[in-house]
């Protein structure tokens, strides 16, 4: 590829939203074919998930894919919708030897299975499932420098074509959430605290004031309210390291369902501002 790809941050919800796309997964069927128009299509995606946890990084190396049925209580429907895609255990060889430059553990595991932060973005940004997946279970009790750290280490693959994809949620309090049952409003207006929370890593990410982002717990308004534990927003720093500090982050998305759960994407690099201009061109 002629240029970098920029790394990307999706917060992929409730596992309905494989059902019910709604805004966001509008915005997700359209980021796939301007990824390939603006950079080429990807070789592969390395996917941190905020559902693949690990005591330290470990790659999923299986030759092949399936979709994972992480949940419960939902429309059963989600039970028959599959995502059967090619693994990467060569790019796994190569991602391996990234971390161990930079310091980091990591472990290769030769098998599989896409937990549904990964297999519902993708259902929409890859409906065809021919892209090789490589999932990264990430330590989900590292500190957002220690996740942005481990997101540098891969940046190198962003000029060998390969998507670097964080999948967890801009927001996620799943008892308020589900306050109203499973089956919820989805369209139930937004909370001000919700609204504070993103409107404050929208405006950090602009400033570029990482100080205040990798300590967002203790700075942001509502943060322990919007993540009782965090481990969904800690993707967005594994993305935000694989593109860099020095590009200002670009939100490509926003919206919210169930009153709070956030729906918000970034794209991180030099790259992201092209990407965002073409998102806006499309939908205009």
């Amino acid at each position: 590829m002629d240029r970098l790809l920029p790394s990307i941050f999706l917060s992929h919800g409730s596992p309905m939203t494989a059902l019910e796309p709604g805004a966001a997964g509008a915005f997700m069927s359209d980021l796939g074919p301007a990824l390939d128009a603006e950079f080429g299509r990807p070789k592969a995606i390395v996917v941190i998930s905020a559902h693949t946890a690990m005591r330290a990084p470990v790659l999923l190396a299986a030759p092949r894919h399936e979709a994972v049925y992480d949940f419960g209580g939902f429309d059963p429907r989600l039970n028959t919708l599959r995502y059967d895609a090619p693994g990467a255990p060569a790019l796994a060889q190569r991602v391996a030897g990234l971390l161990n430059e930079a310091g980091l553990p990591v472990h290769t595991l030769a098998e599989g299975g896409l937990d549904h932060g990964i297999w519902t973005p993708l259902r929409y940004l890859y409906p065809d499932a021919d892209l090789p997946v490589l999932p990264l279970a990430y330590v989900p009790n590292w500190t957002p420098a220690q996740q942005f750290a481990l997101g540098a280490a891969l940046a190198p693959l962003r000029a060998e074509g390969v998507l670097v994809l964080g999948s967890g949620s801009i927001t996620h309090n799943l008892r308020r959430v589900f306050a109203d049952g499973l089956r919820g409003p989805v369209d139930k207006p937004e909370i001000p605290e919700s609204a504070a929370f993103r409107g404050w890593m929208l405006d950090r990410s602009q400033a570029r004031d990482w100080e205040a982002l990798l300590d967002y717990r203790r700075r942001a308004p509502h943060a322990v309210d919007m993540h009782p534990t965090d481990e969904h927003l800690l993707p967005w720093y594994v993305a935000a390291g694989a593109g860099g500090a020095e590009a200002v982050p670009q939100r490509l998305h926003d919206s919210v369902t169930y009153g709070c759960l956030g729906m918000d994407a970034y794209a991180f690099g030099a790259e992201a501002g092209a990407l965002a201009q073409r998102l806006t061109a499309a939908a205009s």
